[in-house]
């Protein structure tokens, strides 16, 4: 017999459907905004964020994939889509032939500053501007809790298989 399932009361349901809400809005409008003034879909602006950050504008193809938090498929196809517009290049891995990296090309740099305040601009009007320091501080600590959690059961569950 499975037990009974831990049903959301009124303020839990509340906030689960504004959390997917608010999520779907935000993710459209980002994605829009990108789409309409640097050509590029929001996951083709992060792979472009996380490589300017990154010690020579290069990451491995699966940290790169465990930093947005997407397939290693699905990066591979943005990253080909980035690549043909010549804004990343793709090298193999010297000390591992399975390995590869993605390197952000000069163009892919000159795309992500002109796409970058336009961008945080975006980001500010549909979320960071609408809530309180209070209220973003509340955000920014429980969703980091919440991604804490998750990726520390994603490692479990993949080091168990």
């Amino acid at each position: 017999m499975t037990p009974e399932p831990r049903w959301l009361d009124d303020q839990e349901r509340a906030a689960w459907i504004a959390f997917l809400a608010a999520s779907n809005l935000v993710a459209r409008r980002l994605e829009q905004q990108l789409k309409d003034e640097a050509g590029l879909s929001h996951t083709q602006y992060e792979v472009l964020v996380q490589l300017s950050a990154a010690e020579g504008g290069s990451l491995r193809m699966t940290e790169l994939a465990d930093l947005l938090v997407t397939s290693k498929s699905g990066l591979t196809y943005q990253v080909t889509q980035l690549e043909r517009a010549g804004l990343v290049t793709r090298r193999s891995c010297p000390s591992d032939v399975r390995g590869v990296f993605a390197q952000l090309t000069e163009h892919g740099m000159d795309v992500l500053r002109r796409a970058a305040p336009g961008h945080v601009e975006a980001v500010r009007e549909a979320l960071i501007d609408v809530l309180t320091p209070e209220q973003r501080y509340h955000l920014a600590q429980g969703l980091s809790e919440v991604s804490r959690r998750l990726r520390a059961s994603a490692r479990t569950e993949a080091a168990q298989s």
